[in-house]
């Protein structure tokens, strides 16, 4: 098993890794709308989706994986009214690939952000 740690993306919170590698699978922690220097990226649904995608290219180029690799992602969403335009950018970066997917609503996600993504990918 290997940990996965890159700059280009926001340092965990907590006692956890931005992902791990085992049996060629990267495991991705849930990433949120925070900048590589931990700022906290405000804005609607979109602009913090993006943001979430940013963090996700850099840890899983880390791993040697990328969004094309992708075989299952969760999201987590704080208010499912913003489905609509969440899986409008998340179309974007899904367009051809289309890898499994749940998307839940919660109660409250870290920093109050809106959106929270996590992801399972082969690594090349």
């Amino acid at each position: 098993m290997k940990t996965v740690q890159t700059n280009a993306a926001p340092a965990a919170m907590g006692p956890y890794s931005q992902g791990v590698i085992a049996n060629n699978l990267f495991y991705s922690s849930g990433q949120i709308p925070l900048t590589s220097e931990g700022d906290l990226v405000t804005g609607d649904i979109k602009v913090q989706t993006h943001q979430v995608f940013s963090n996700l290219k850099a840890v899983l180029a880390e791993a040697g994986a990328s969004l094309e690799t992708v075989i299952k992602a969760t999201v987590f969403l704080k208010d499912m009214n913003d489905f609509g335009s969440f899986n409008e950018v998340y179309g974007h970066y899904f367009s051809e690939h289309k890898p499994a997917r749940s998307c839940v609503e919660v109660a409250r996600l870290p920093k109050d952000v809106a959106v929270e993504i996590e992801v399972i990918a082969l690594v090349k």
